[in-house]
């Protein structure tokens, strides 16, 4: 569906069409290079922030659109890994939408069903619909608590720049804010800037080279909050927070401002299991 007349107006207990995907091999390379991110690290599983992409998409196909959308928060639930190449079958509903001054906040379920009916991945999130008329406006609703509160009690793992080319390399059509200056600068942002699920690659990277011993997690609940917006010309780092038992239990994507200070992009709660 591309006619914006056709568009459907969010609304509660909107059903998403049911679809099948699978993430080939060629493209995860393609798109984890454009991230310079080796795809080798993911030991022929799917880097699971794909899934925060393929799930907008989803809304997409079934007339949702996403021009313009900026994700706030964002759960991502990998039930177990998922092969390269693997069908799943993607489903997805409209939990509530509420008004909020700067536009319509929209609370959105979408997982991803195995061959035997077994949810692998759950992706559900809260997005932004901005009212153009309302540009300027603040206020998207309540604010949930940091998850990192202390950047000084973190770990650094590695470093990445970003490029507008390969911002533009990685980006899919739907939301041209991650990809044009021109509708970027009119949301209200000096430059286009990532779709979260580009960042959370970084940070799925690092965790995949941590646990490269056992060829990467079985399962885990992230609930991700995108804090600032990264733009295609930043460097963010990638820093980890030792949890009070085993493993960590926080993740985040950091930049630092023009005098230094540290300041928390994208940052998750983390739960490993198995």
């Amino acid at each position: 569906m591309s006619d914006v007349e056709n568009w459907v107006v969010p609304y509660a207990g909107f059903r998403y069409q049911q679809d099948t995907i699978a993430v080939s091999a060629a493209h995860q390379q393609e798109k984890l290079a454009a991230c310079g991110i080796d795809a080798d690290v993911f030991a022929g599983f799917i880097d699971p922030a794909f899934f925060i992409g393929i799930a907008i998409h989803a809304g997409i196909h079934s007339g949702i659109s996403a021009e313009g959308n900026i994700n706030m928060l964002q759960a991502l639930n990998m039930h177990r890994p998922v092969a390269l190449g693997e069908e799943l079958v993607v489903q997805g509903r409209i939990l509530a939408v509420t008004e909020v001054p700067r536009g319509l906040r929209v609370e959105t379920d979408v997982w991803f069903e195995d061959a035997a009916g077994a949810r692998v991945i759950s992706a559900p999130r809260t997005s932004l619909r901005p009212d153009p008329q309302r540009a300027g406006v603040k206020g998207a609703g309540e604010r949930p608590v940091p998850v990192i509160e202390d950047v000084n009690g973190l770990t650094l793992l590695d470093h990445y720049q970003l490029s507008p080319e390969g911002v533009r390399a990685y980006s899919m059509e739907g939301n041209s804010i991650h990809y044009e200056l021109e509708p970027a600068q009119r949301a209200g942002f000096r430059a286009p800037l990532i779709g979260g699920g580009m960042g959370v690659h970084f940070l799925m990277a690092e965790l995949w080279k941590a646990l490269a011993a056992t060829e990467g997690p079985k399962s885990f609940d992230a609930q991700i909050y995108f804090r600032r917006p990264i733009f295609w010309d930043e460097s963010v780092g990638v820093f980890s927070r030792a949890g009070s038992t085993s493993g960590w239990d926080a993740m985040a994507l950091i930049k630092e401002d023009e005098l230094g200070n540290k300041k928390v992009a994208t940052e998750i709660g983390l739960q490993l299991r198995g």
